[in-house]
């Protein structure tokens, strides 16, 4: 915690202040005689309030310029991506050779696949029986 100086204020609150009202004083020196107020309100008040934004506001604990900063940083940055075991696909390599499992499993979805062909087959048998209406053609 740092120390208080004058009143509620610390010293690096002080700069901040110091250095945003110069900033915003100078801008309403250069253009109130010359402008109208709706010119020179808005171009005055900006500096002045990102300045007490950067000296006086905290969000959830932290500084408004450092929450700004970790603002920008999570949008140029890559979110995070979580690890969860068995949920990607299996790469096969073509290199390596095949294992006694991968052997057994390519037979049982060579056999399902046998399988379903032969179910269409029968399929497709019984559609060109019922399209001809129990008629078959040899």
């Amino acid at each position: 915690m740092e120390d208080k100086i004058v009143g509620p204020l610390t010293l690096k609150q002080l700069i901040i202040c110091a250095v945003g009202g110069g900033i915003a004083y100078f801008i309403y020196i250069s253009t109130s005689k010359a402008y109208v107020i709706s010119v020179w309100l808005p171009a005055t008040a900006i500096p002045a309030l990102i300045t007490v934004a950067i000296a006086f506001v905290r969000i959830h604990d932290i500084s408004f310029i450092k929450f700004v900063l970790l603002q920008i940083e999570r949008l140029i940055r890559p979110g995070k991506v979580y690890f969860e075991k068995g949920e990607a696909e299996n790469y096969r390599s073509v290199l390596t050779p095949q294992s006694d499992e991968d052997k057994k499993t390519d037979k049982k979805m060579k056999q399902k696949e046998d399988d379903a062909r032969e179910k269409i087959k029968n399929l497709n048998s019984i559609t060109k029986i019922l399209d001809s209406q129990g008629k078959i053609n040899s």
